[in-house]
């Protein structure tokens, strides 16, 4: 009965979020609750999804204070000096100006919002590519990689996600990864390499002078909020967080929340500008604060009822032992492909636990689940995936056809996947 049940409560949320019936919260919280009803758990739920909300606040609370912080940076224009310089060296020549484009894209994505990322980049190259003739499936490709790469951060949908599911930290999750993401970034420059090195073959090198052409831009604020005044400030405070992140002096949420504020007093003083900077991303962090609060509810019921267990127990009676300790490298192989086939949400919510939980059946740990998932699962797979809106902002503001771009891209895009797995079996962060 329990493995109907969980079946159902999956399948369910799968179709309405898929078919677009629901959104996402409606459905993480509604579904569990009208099954956990039909088990017949109507009153012991209460604690259950309290439960589930208690396991994830801190991973909500780390997302909503790291979209305040890298946001409050872009504003600041911390950023701004380091892609402008970029602009400037690649002049004309191909081949830099490739490179230069997956840099600024990776750079720009720390903010860990795809759709910003892709306005940003691609507004800053668009007029240099279209100057020279350059293929625009090159640009929009190498910002698929950069943007895709970087997706793996915590503070990124999917690895967010994936925390609050198997109620772990980064420094479970994250850090092992670190290893194998510092390999996707060094195939994302070979990648740049290789594609700019065949445009500088096709069209050769051209003097350009960016600066007289007009194509630098300023970016993500107007001028009034720019902070080029306190850049040493914001560089040596973000650099500071990013090793306290890594070395975990601090828990994540507290060091984000700590950083932000600083980062909000020393460069917007008067109570008008603060209000005004957290009203600007306010939008962001409630929409992925508050998704991640439902997926406790979520997990919450699917953990308090055992309906997880059970699903699990099914699944190991029809997977032969044989492959069973293949199960993270089979994970990680199939996760960028996926990403055409599940949102980030139906992935990491729906699928992961009955993974995770399968994986423990065969003493397998569930972190490494988690690891192999967010090497492709909606990481280097969003930028190609039909699934995610700002897959179309990438594609539109190329001017590329979708199937052109993936066709184009997906060799590449998969190449990432596979040589970060190859590293993650390498380091220990997953095993056979």
């Amino acid at each position: 009965m329990l493995t109907l049940l969980g079946y159902l409560t999956i399948g369910t949320f799968l179709f309405l979020i898929m078919t677009k019936r629901l959104t996402v919260i409606v459905a993480l919280v509604l579904v569990p609750i009208v099954f956990g009803v039909i088990g017949g758990f109507g009153s012991e739920m209460g604690p259950m999804m309290l439960e589930g909300i208690q396991k994830v606040a801190p991973t909500g609370i780390m997302v909503g204070f790291a979209v305040l912080y890298f946001g409050l940076m872009m504003d600041t224009g911390l950023f701004d000096p380091i892609i402008s310089r970029i602009i400037r060296i690649v002049k004309g020549d191909p081949l830099k100006i490739v490179i230069g484009t997956a840099l600024v894209t990776m750079l720009v994505a720390l903010d860990g919002d795809g759709a910003s990322t892709f306005m940003i980049t691609i507004s800053a190259f668009l007029p240099i590519y279209k100057r020279l003739g350059m293929n625009p499936l090159v640009l929009s490709g190498i910002v698929a990689l950069g943007a895709g790469v970087m997706n793996i951060a915590p503070w990124g949908g999917p690895t967010a996600r994936a925390m609050s599911v198997l109620e772990a930290d980064s420094t479970q999750l994250f850090n092992p990864v670190l290893p194998a993401m510092f390999a996707g970034i060094a195939w994302v420059l070979f990648s740049a390499y290789w594609l700019g090195k065949k445009e500088r073959q096709r069209l050769g090198i051209i003097d350009l002078n960016l600066e007289k052409e007009g194509f630098m831009m300023e970016h993500a604020a107007t001028a009034e909020v720019k902070r080029y005044n306190l850049f040493w400030f914001n560089l040596a405070l973000t650099v500071l967080l990013l090793v306290a992140l890594v070395m975990a002096w601090l828990p994540m949420p507290v060091l984000f929340l700590v950083a932000f504020v600083i980062a909000l007093l020393v460069n917007y003083p008067s109570f008008e500008a603060q209000q005004e900077r957290l009203t600007n991303h306010a939008g962001n962090v409630v929409m992925v604060s508050s998704m991640i609060f439902a997926a406790g509810i979520f997990t919450g019921i699917l953990t308090g009822t055992q309906m997880i267990d059970a699903m699990a127990i099914s699944l190991v009676s029809v997977i032969p032992e044989q492959i069973a300790n293949f199960l993270p490298l089979l994970v990680a192989i199939t996760s960028m492909p996926l990403s055409f086939v599940f949102t980030p949400d139906s992935y990491y919510f729906g699928v992961l636990p009955i993974l995770t939980e399968t994986a423990v059946n065969f003493g397998i740990d569930p972190i490494e689940i988690g690891r192999a998932a967010i090497l492709g699962q909606m990481t280097t797979g969003f930028p190609l995936s039909p699934l995610t809106a700002s897959t179309f902002i990438l594609v539109g503001m190329t001017g590329v056809n979708l199937g052109e771009h993936q066709k184009f891209i997906f060799k590449w895009a998969f190449g990432t996947t596979i040589v970060m797995t190859i590293i993650a079996l390498l380091t220990g962060a997953i095993s056979i």
